[in-house]
């Protein structure tokens, strides 16, 4: 199961962008495929929010190994996927999460680290 993720956030198209907003969506969902059947992830989900008034419309999930994640995202081709992403969505955003085992370890490194400090 994977241990990290990376959160690839974006908020609505750009107007008068929409339709290549939708062109790069489909590039993103073939991209990410294509590296989980590569085994390079282990897996990613992309969610769509219904209309609710936030800057956030939507993310992908992308699942896997901490060192293969970080390789993928300072890959040229990850990048080339960034700025056209930034050219036609508000709000783009990728963080890296921490998911599954290592979730537990961090927190039971927190709660050591409240307990010293408290």
């Amino acid at each position: 199961m994977a241990d990290s993720g990376l959160f690839v956030g974006f908020g609505i198209p750009v107007r008068g962008r929409e339709r290549q907003a939708i062109q790069v969506f489909n590039e993103a969902f073939e991209y990410y495929a294509r590296l989980q059947q590569d085994g390079e992830l282990e897996s990613f989900e992309p969610v769509l929010f219904e209309p609710h008034g936030g800057e956030l419309n939507g993310f992908f999930l992308i699942r896997g190994d901490k060192d293969k994640l970080a390789r993928i995202r300072t890959s040229e081709e990850f990048e080339r996927m960034t700025a056209r992403a930034q050219l036609i969505v508000e709000h783009l955003g990728i963080v890296g999460s921490v998911l599954g085992e290592r979730l537990m370890s961090q927190m039971g490194m927190f709660s050591q680290q409240v307990g010293e400090l408290t």
